[in-house]
């Protein structure tokens, strides 16, 4: 069974941490570009950071210096560190899988990540 399942949100006051995870089941995760997409209360969904299978990283400019992703290919997980959290980045955060040479877009159910004091 194809699965990706998002752990890791919750509540944290500005400026703390929080570290998502994503467990992939189901799918040859070494050969998929794995991503973090977040979507906040009335505005569409964005991508925040990709990983490729040998590690490049891509980021969106509001999380820069702030957001770290990584992937452990032997575990089929894909992990996003939060640091310098701050209001703005309250969110639903969802993990994304993607194998675009088969046409392949897969998601998770995301976890709810709130910045507040």
């Amino acid at each position: 069974q194809v699965q990706l399942v998002e752990s890791g949100g919750g509540l944290v006051q500005p400026g703390g941490s929080l570290r998502l995870s994503c467990a992939a089941s189901g799918i040859p995760f070494g050969f998929y570009v794995m991503g973090w997409y977040r979507q906040a209360p009335g505005k569409q969904r964005e991508s925040i950071a990709s990983v490729t299978r040998d590690g490049s990283t891509n980021y969106v400019d509001s999380v820069k210096g702030r957001f770290t992703i990584s992937r452990d290919n032997a575990k089929n997980t894909v992990y996003l560190q939060m640091n310098s959290l701050k209001p703005e980045d309250t969110a639903v955060y969802y993990c994304n899988a993607r194998r675009a040479a088969l046409g392949v877009d897969l998601w998770g159910r995301g976890t709810q990540v709130s910045v507040s004091s």
